[in-house]
């Protein structure tokens, strides 16, 4: 079968954390569940062809980086958004875009609501 590769990512969905982040003291004090969801677009041509793990954005790396820094508590969550995208970035430089989610569930804002969330898009460009 032929076939042309449009694009392709490797994605973590609804990764969940015990973390310290928010505004208010006691958020930071004792902590709160947070959900993280992330895609990376790359070229996965070669992986595809080759069957190996070199080839490929481990997912398990991606997971201990963003393990890592939702580990170090933050005020908001666009910052640890940023720093995951740094990281990511950093550690596989391959990666063209990166989409990451980050809810916090049950925030503390006396309302009924499942979570609320900052999502970001980041363009991995190699021009700056």
């Amino acid at each position: 079968m032929n076939y042309a590769l449009s694009s392709g990512y490797v994605c973590l969905n609804n990764v969940r954390f015990h973390a310290r982040h928010g505004v208010l003291p006691q958020e930071r004090l004792t902590g709160g569940e947070f959900v993280v969801n992330l895609r990376a677009k790359y070229p996965l041509a070669k992986a595809m062809g080759s069957d190996d793990v070199n080839d490929t954005l481990n997912y398990a790396e991606i997971f201990e980086i963003i393990n890592k820094e939702m580990q170090k508590p933050s005020r908001l969550l666009e910052h640890v958004a940023g720093r995951i995208g740094k990281s990511v970035i950093e550690a596989f430089p391959q990666v063209e875009t990166l989409d990451i989610t980050i809810a916090k569930t049950n925030p503390p804002m006396g309302g009924d609501m499942d979570s609320a969330a900052v999502e970001v898009h980041l363009i991995n460009d190699k021009t700056f």
